[in-house]
């Protein structure tokens, strides 16, 4: 199996900063890294694990009603990790809130369930599934990273700005825990990447 299956997804082509899939989610849980870092994990799940089931079943499912079959396995999917973050992370699950639940519509797991799951072997895609999913987090974690700190002086909710700071003036900045910011940090992100990618291109 070509490694490239893997390393690719999560930079020179991450879903997010190159394909601009999933912004939604990435604008909505990005205000603490907690829940950003359960919803990378959430995604990358999900897209693994559905990419690996459909391509096991892939030659008895009837093309006509492949959709709706994606669909129910999505929704199975992410119905069972809905059900464990009520289980064991409940606070997180309800900052989440119903996002979870619209992983079903994210177009990266439909985008690869389709491109790689319904031609590729089992292996293989869970390995695409699994990067994609982790280039999505990786986004998540960095964008949440300097909002919650910018934004909330906290990482995990710990204050890591010194008191000092505050008393001699510092203050938060709120624009960065609300969702134009996210945009932002993105299109940076895209920026920077495509930077680098050019000059790469140019050696």
């Amino acid at each position: 199996m070509d490694k490239k299956i893997f390393t690719t997804p999560i930079i020179k082509a991450n879903p997010i900063t190159v394909l601009v899939l999933g912004i939604c989610s990435a604008l909505a849980v990005t205000v603490k890294l907690e829940p950003a870092i359960v919803m990378g994990i959430s995604v990358t799940l999900v897209t693994g694990l559905s990419s690996f089931l459909i391509s096991l079943i892939r030659k008895t499912i009837p093309n006509r009603i492949r959709i709706i079959v994606q669909l129910v396995v999505v929704a199975m999917f992410v119905i069972l990790i809905s059900e464990f973050l009520k289980a064991y992370v409940y606070d997180v699950s309800k900052q989440l809130s119903v996002y979870v639940g619209l992983i079903i519509t994210n177009c990266i797991i439909m985008g690869r369930i389709e491109a790689f799951g319904l031609t590729e072997k089992p292996l293989p895609s869970l390995v695409d599934g699994l990067a994609n999913g982790l280039g999505y987090g990786l986004i998540l974690v960095i964008v949440a990273f300097f909002r919650e700190l910018i934004g909330s002086g906290t990482i995990f909710g710990l204050q890591v700005i010194p008191q000092s700071f505050y008393e001699a003036g510092y203050m938060n900045n709120g624009l960065f825990i609300m969702p134009p910011m996210a945009l932002i940090l993105i299109g940076c992100l895209i920026w920077i990447q495509r930077s680098i990618q050019k000059e790469d291109d140019k050696k």
